[in-house]
């Protein structure tokens, strides 16, 4: 195999990349991601975090408090971010739906040390940002409120409580989101792009119908299809080390950028092989991206069903938690990157040889 035509098909494949509406719009994507990076994380970790996105608002909000007037008040009165105005319940209500107050509290009659359980109302907006924000800065106010309670009433309980003392969460506090998934998320993206790349790159030459061409001159099917997989592999590394690089300017540090990319780019020369491999076979783009697609889901629920799975090793080389160990499994998606491209090319001969004799 001629290395010289493989550089010339490989730069050819690149050079026309630059039409590929496609493929230039998913890069921005993640560029996008990459750049503001601090933005998303305040935006996406709040949808399974809220107490997240309380610490990160700074707004003053206004209650309103009806009912008796019960400790609750002067500790709603001392918390942050809040502001207090007493009224009773109807303004207070009237002022909500006009969304001048964020939210009401209204407190029964029940005296703290009452026989009768105090029923604390709370009204927010409904399908509102602002509830979940007042539903976790009120969270401490009201534990701390009933915690008094318990307190005042202890004299009736039956039995000693069992004190739970869980550990206090330390570091930042965006860490799982963002070496858990945004980090394994940008870094492999351009893996899976450029798998589907590949498809699009061998297919077009059967429907555009270029493959009499392609084999009139010096250059071989074998030599054509290791150039467009040259092309497609060469993006993954410089993607990925882009990403990293974009994530060090938003001040995520990344522990091991350099192991990162290398475990990016073996994954990648494995779903790009097995792209190929699945487009010699079909020879129609529609066909071969959902054969592909469908096994490439089969794939990954393997792969992640193993602990040294690619995720797991992005995240743990991220933080700088992963042991030489990642070596080895370096070295085994390696190799069968190697075993692929070996069936590949015997099986790009043996398709160039039926062409020709067909």
């Amino acid at each position: 195999m001629n290395r010289r035509h493989v550089t010339l098909i490989a730069k050819k494949e690149l050079r026309g990349l630059s039409q590929e509406r496609t493929i230039l719009l998913a890069v921005l994507l993640q560029v996008f991601v990459a750049v503001f990076s601090s933005f998303l994380m305040v935006g996406l970790t709040s949808l399974y975090d809220p107490a997240a996105l309380s610490r990160s608002v700074t707004t003053e909000y206004g209650i309103g408090y009806a009912g008796n007037e019960s400790p609750l008040l002067a500790r709603l009165e001392a918390a942050d971010g809040v502001r207090v105005y007493p009224m009773d319940l109807s303004t207070a209500l009237q002022a909500l739906r006009e969304r001048k107050l964020s939210a009401v509290v209204h407190s029964p009659d029940t005296r703290p040390d009452g026989e009768e359980p105090v029923k604390l109302t709370l009204y927010t907006l409904q399908n509102d940002l602002t509830a979940s924000v007042l539903n976790v800065r009120l969270k401490e106010v009201l534990g701390a409120y009933e915690a008094e309670l318990r307190e005042l009433r202890a004299d009736r309980l039956e039995s000693t409580p069992i004190p739970l003392r869980l550990p206090v969460p330390r570091g930042a506090e965006f860490f799982e989101f963002v070496y858990g998934l945004l980090v394994p998320l940008l870094v492999l993206m351009p893996a899976i792009i450029a798998a589907a790349l590949i498809i699009d790159l061998i297919t077009e030459e059967y429907q555009q119908r270029t493959l009499e061409t392609l084999l009139a001159t010096p250059v071989t099917f074998t030599e054509a299809l290791w150039g467009k997989v040259a092309a497609c592999l060469v993006l993954v590394p410089l993607q990925a080390g882009a990403w990293l690089g974009l994530l060090g300017l938003n001040g995520i540090r990344v522990a091991a950028p350099v192991e990162i990319v290398l475990h990016a780019t073996a994954a990648s020369a494995v779903l790009v092989l097995l792209g190929a491999l699945v487009s010699l076979h079909y020879r129609e783009r529609t066909s071969a991206q959902f054969v592909f697609s469908t096994g490439l889901v089969v794939v990954m629920l393997l792969a992640l069903a193993m602990p040294a799975n690619p995720l797991n090793l992005i995240a743990q080389l991220s933080v700088g938690a992963a042991g030489a160990g990642h070596w080895g499994v370096l070295a085994g998606v390696a190799a069968f990157a190697l075993l692929l491209g070996w069936v590949m090319t015997r099986y790009a001969r043996v398709v160039a040889r039926a062409f020709v004799e067909g």
